[in-house]
């Protein structure tokens, strides 16, 4: 349970020519302002998910900004992930969840009941893996820290009779923390909450999204026995459900009869979700050797792998049936692709219709705009360059950090003093 040490970043200097030094300059004042604050982040994963990436890129930024912040991570058995992978499912709308449950969850909370650490003065808390470590504070410790909740997750409206069921689990936790965060209004829950409305965001100089010569995209292809003669569609991400990998599998056949072409799926899974193993075991079954579809299980660490997956391609896809936001969305108009995503969640905030990508929600439709984007190349030229300035804009790592510093400094010089009090950042948002 101890903090994890990160790599250096690269120097400040080098995200003030991305993204102009006013917008650094803004960042490097308001981390002054906090300097002497104590902050925590704790999640349930150390590897593999967006959570995961995103807290090593924000955590290093913030101690580069010159802020005390360190990340600690949950430990659990298979049984404690297997419960909450199942909450997980159920709160993005697919049933399983019961209160049975409930005693393997309050075990793990118990066990990493000394996580929190007692002298920091901000600590957020990740989705609902480690959610209830909150019951466990000490009184006086509780007086003087700030906790916030994270949600990352694709809050599902839960019809009542199914609320009741994790009502004490979830709004009751919830409602004892000083605030909570959101990646975008749908998933406010009218729960007793200051809540701030930030959407995550990408480090554009990690390994996973710097510029890469295209020797090394060449190697990297050559390595996985992926062809450089024919258009490459690629969906990076977990293999979950809620991903759609077999609807991907779908669409992709529907344009190859139409137009020469090969699919990607690349993903793997992580410590705090048992159930990949059968969805890739079901996705390799649906690809049935096809020789146009590539699958690859990849280690968390293939940073560079995916970075040139991502460039190689024509069209990056997204077919989530439900997506908190959608992290590869982001990468992929980082990287100048058009993206074809399903119509939820947070990617309805990345994408506009028709302008930088497609939304979709069928596998039908799918299939049609990959077939459109593969016959009309300058529209796909378009659609990636626009795509690229608006994550220049709205969802790099410097905005995410003066969002997320913004918040904390709101919340710890006392100026929202309602809890019924929604704050963001960004209107459009």
């Amino acid at each position: 349970m101890k903090a994890i040490d990160l790599p250096s970043l690269p120097p400040i200097s080098r995200y003030s020519q991305l993204v102009g030094e006013g917008r650094i300059r803004e960042l490097e004042e308001l981390a002054d302002s906090l300097k002497g604050l104590k902050l925590q982040e704790i999640n349930s994963a150390r590897y593999g998910g967006g959570v995961a990436e995103t807290l090593s890129s924000y955590v290093s930024f913030v101690r580069m900004l010159g802020i005390d912040i360190e990340w600690c991570v949950m430990e659990a058995k298979p049984d404690f992930f297997k419960t909450t992978k199942t909450l997980h499912n159920f709160l993005q709308g697919k049933e399983g969840f019961s209160l049975e449950m409930l005693e393997t969850y309050w075990k793990f909370q118990k066990e990493n009941r000394e996580l929190i650490e007692r002298d920091c003065d901000v600590v957020t808390i990740h989705d609902p893996q480690p959610l209830g470590l909150i019951e466990f504070l000490p009184d006086e410790t509780r007086k003087r820290q700030k906790i916030v909740w994270r949600c990352h997750v694709h809050l599902e409206t839960i019809p009542l009779e199914r609320m009741k069921q994790i009502e004490k689990l979830m709004r009751g936790m919830v409602e004892r923390y000083d605030a909570a965060i959101f990646s975008t209004f749908q998933f406010l829950p009218i729960w007793k909450v200051l809540s701030f409305v930030i959407p995550p965001f990408i480090d554009p100089l990690s390994e996973k999204n710097r510029e890469l010569a295209s020797q090394d995209i060449d190697r990297i292809l050559t390595k996985y026995g992926i062809s450089i003669e024919k258009p490459l569609i690629t969906q990076v991400s977990r293999f979950d459900v809620f991903k759609d990998p077999l609807g991907v599998i779908e669409a992709f056949k529907l344009v190859r009869q139409k137009h020469p072409c090969q699919l990607l799926l690349a993903g793997g899974g992580a410590i705090d979700d048992p159930e990949y193993q059968q969805v890739l075991s079901d996705v390799r079954k649906a690809a049935e050797d096809d020789k146009d579809i590539y699958i690859l299980d990849l280690p968390p660490d293939s940073h560079k792998e995916i970075n040139a997956f991502q460039r190689a391609s024509t069209i990056i896809l997204q077919k989530s049936i439900k997506e908190g936001f959608g992290l590869t969305v982001t990468e992929g108009l980082w990287k100048g692709k058009p993206v074809v995503a399903g119509r939820v969640g947070g990617i309805t905030l990345q994408i506009k219709d028709g302008w930088n990508g497609f939304l979709i929600s069928t596998v039908q439709e799918t299939a049609e705009k990959i077939l459109y984007l593969l016959k009309h190349p300058r529209k796909a030229e378009e659609m990636g360059k626009k795509g690229k300035e608006f994550v220049t804009e709205h969802f790099l790592i410097d905005r995410g950090v003066k969002d997320h510093l913004t918040a904390l400094y709101q919340l710890v010089k006392g100026r929202i003093v309602s809890k019924n009090t929604i704050v963001s950042y960004h209107p459009w948002f």
